[in-house]
């Protein structure tokens, strides 16, 4: 385990050297403690980055399943990388393709969304149906680095404007869902779980 301890350690200095966004402790700490409590078979994650959060899933659980989609080239080729140093090839399937164009057939345990935050909605959508009947949506960043409680008037950058209030509208559309009850929780970016009604 002291290995693998060091791995991590590396993965983590890694993100924070090239500025990729992975969840933070107590949010990765919760993801890792729901998936061992509801005894979780197979993920989908929408939007693997460097294979950070895929890796602490099926270390935590050794009979998880994660198939993870990742847009972005560089960061699926270190997810790659990094799958194959902690020898979970078997139990980590990568798709490298945008989301928005991903069609799958088989049904999952839980859908954990942590991916462009302005498409939580169309993902949420999208990948409902890849759902197991009891299954569960984890949404990150719910909070947004805070963002998303702030005065909208102080936040300086159009985009970041743009960015929280799509975060926001994605919130009262959990809020409002008839086909399914969320809780939120502040841990680590806030973090959203949606269970089927």
């Amino acid at each position: 385990m002291v290995e693998l301890h060091h791995d991590i350690k590396e993965l983590k200095e890694y993100a924070k050297e090239n500025n990729v966004p992975i969840m933070m402790e107590d949010g990765i700490n919760f993801l890792t403690t729901f998936v061992i409590k509801h005894q979780t078979k197979t993920v989908l994650e929408i939007g693997t980055a460097i294979g950070y959060s895929a890796i602490m899933m099926a270390l935590a659980s050794p009979n998880l399943k994660i198939t993870s989609i990742e847009r972005d080239e560089e960061r699926y080729l270190e997810a790659v990388k990094n799958i194959k140093k902690f020898k979970l090839e078997d139990r980590i399937t990568l798709i490298y393709r945008d989301a928005e164009e991903v069609e799958l057939k088989e049904k999952f345990d839980l859908v954990f969304i942590d991916a462009a935050k302005g498409k939580n909605m169309m993902f949420f959508e999208k990948f409902s149906k890849n759902l197991n009947q009891n299954g569960f949506i984890i949404t990150d960043n719910i909070n947004f680095h805070g963002y998303v409680n702030k005065d909208e008037s102080k936040i300086k950058s159009r985009n970041l404007r743009g960015l929280v209030r799509k975060i926001k509208d994605y919130i009262s559309f959990l809020k409002e869902n008839e086909e399914f009850k969320t809780e939120f929780y502040e841990t680590g970016d806030g973090i959203a779980v949606s269970t089927r009604i």
